[in-house]
């Protein structure tokens, strides 16, 4: 095992361990292999818009030069070397890079060929996964005339991007029935998300309806008619999953988008409404002084183009929500272990109970399922990147910048990680994938300990609202519900239904009192639980 990073303060321990080595947790295999640039689908982008081009498609040669100026829809596939499994669980890696190209988002990193993204998907592969190291389309408007369209603005490339992971999940579900050309098994597919792309694959967890992106802070009123404009126009764009809008294309039709685990390296989600129970199980990575995507709760701003958008939610406050309304139910088991990565972050959220995250409020008692990295590098996102400079400086110059420009922001991003370097890279690569993935590893049932009955059971119950107040819904997607009994934290039976025989089971008044309660439900002859929180 590799070592293990403990970023309390600034201090780096490393633990050694001595357990066994297991496939899809450990790095199992020596060595990998790569395939780049395999095409997913074509759709139209906007990181054009500035040159007067507001929609060209993916992978276009605007300046006719024979070389594509207009990033791909492509991905590069890595697997472990020597591999006898035919069916191994897909992980989709999204890079980094504030939804704008290298440099000209003012970084020295944000792309997929990024050092600490490949050394992710390296490190993915060795551990038995296939790894797809995708790219999605790119391009906002911080400098927008009002806070709203910059606020909508970033929503699309989010939106946009979340499009382009439906369709290439679809597009692996394609391929699964016409030979599985990959070796993958589509009931285990991942996301993992590292900054801009954390964010997608929180959004795609929690996206699914009209409502969430036609919120408030998601509508531009007219100060003189009132008139009131979705800025986010799906009969332009498109709908969540990539379906309809009239400059949207749609790739791999008629395949599930259906995920399984979500795990997020820095991201956030554009409103905490959006999560609600039954959606699938997640799990982050985060650190408290990230300046964009707040730990808690708060406001996205850009030094250079100042508020865009409100109310953002970061890791802290999504885990916090996820665990409460039963969606991670199925991590106890790890939450509840000894595993060096999971002490850790145990260790680390005691440190941060009490901090003030880069937004100003105040971080609450421990949450599971999240990790919090404490660097003491004021104004700290992602302790896990590394650049070289001279290979930023020649990315600058290939794409037409001034001579320096590269070295110049290689410089600059020293300021919020002043000790990068390949060693600590490589550390919090692996301190990461080891708490990921034992998530992984429980979330999609690899280490067998549910039945395949009791499994398919506890991802077909959905309890609905929830939060909830007079009014509760328990819905088996799959099997009958026999008996659903509700508990409150102090063990008191507060309802009991036996001798059911419904798919679907609704409660009226139920004249609870505010506060958390235990639901057990019987599916046909399996025992599942949720948390309720009755408001």
């Amino acid at each position: 095992m590799k070592k293990i990073i403990l970023p309390f303060l600034s201090c780096i321990a490393i633990l050694g361990s001595s357990y066994a080595q297991d496939r899809y947790i450990d790095e199992v295999f020596t060595d990998f292999t790569v395939d780049n640039n395999i095409g997913y689908g074509v759709n139209f982008s906007v990181i054009a818009a500035s040159q007067g081009v507001p929609f060209v498609p993916t992978g276009a040669d605007i300046t006719g030069d024979g070389v594509p100026d207009i990033p791909a829809l492509e991905f590069d596939l890595y697997q472990p070397s020597g591999d006898t499994e035919t069916e191994r669980p897909l992980v989709i890696v999204l890079h980094t890079g504030t939804f704008a190209p290298i440099i000209y988002n003012g970084n020295p990193t944000g792309m997929r060929q990024d050092a600490a993204t490949t050394a992710i998907c390296e490190s993915y592969a060795k551990r038995g996964y296939v790894v797809a190291n995708l790219e999605y389309r790119l391009g906002w408007n911080p400098a927008a005339a009002t806070q709203a369209l910059k606020g909508a603005s970033l929503m699309k490339a989010v939106y946009r991007a979340i499009q382009d992971t439906k369709s290439a999940v679809r597009y692996f579900r394609e391929d699964y029935e016409n030979g599985n050309t990959y070796g993958i098994d589509t009931s285990r597919i991942i996301l993992s998300g590292q900054g801009s792309g954390g964010w997608v694959a929180l959004g795609y967890a929690t996206v699914n309806k009209y409502e969430e992106i036609t919120l408030p802070k998601f509508l531009d009123v007219d100060p003189v008619s009132g008139d009131v404009t979705a800025l986010i126009d799906t009969t332009e764009m498109g709908d969540w999953d990539g379906y309809g809008g009239s400059m949207n294309t749609v790739n791999t039709p008629g395949y599930s988008n259906d995920v399984h685990m979500v795990c997020s390296m820095g991201g956030g989600i554009g409103d905490l409404s959006w999560l609600e129970a039954g959606e699938i199980p997640m799990c982050a990575v985060h650190c408290p002084t990230d300046p964009v995507a707040i730990y808690t709760t708060g406001n996205v701003s850009v030094p250079s183009a100042g508020l865009i958008t409100t109310e953002i939610s970061g890791s802290y406050d999504v885990m916090a929500k996820a665990n409460l309304l039963g969606n991670n139910d199925i991590l106890a088991p790890i939450n509840a272990g000894s595993d060096p990565y999971t002490l850790a972050a145990q260790a680390a959220s005691a440190i941060a109970d009490g901090m003030t995250d880069f937004g100003g409020t105040t971080i609450g008692a421990p949450v599971d399922n999240v990790f919090p990295y404490i660097t003491g590098n004021p104004g700290e996102a992602s302790p896990w990147d590394f650049w070289d400079p001279a290979t930023v400086e020649f990315i600058a110059g290939s794409l037409g910048f001034a001579a320096g420009t590269g070295t110049q922001i290689a410089a600059d991003a020293l300021a919020t990680n002043p000790d990068m370097g390949l060693a600590k890279s490589s550390a919090y690569v692996d301190s990461t994938l080891g708490y990921f993935c034992r998530r992984i590893v429980r979330a999609t049932n690899l280490d067998g300990l549910n039945s395949l009955d009791e499994f398919a059971a506890l991802r077909a119950l959905e309890v609905y609202p929830n939060p909830a107040s007079d009014v509760l819904v328990f819905t088996a997607k799959e099997g009958i519900i026999e008996s659903i009994e509700i508990h409150s934290t102090l063990g008191e039976k507060v309802l009991s239904e036996l001798n059911l025989s419904s798919s679907m089971i609704s409660f009226s008044d139920l004249n609870l009192k505010a506060g958390i309660y235990f639901c057990s439900v019987e599916i046909d002859g399996h025992m599942i639980n949720k948390k309720v929180i009755i408001k």
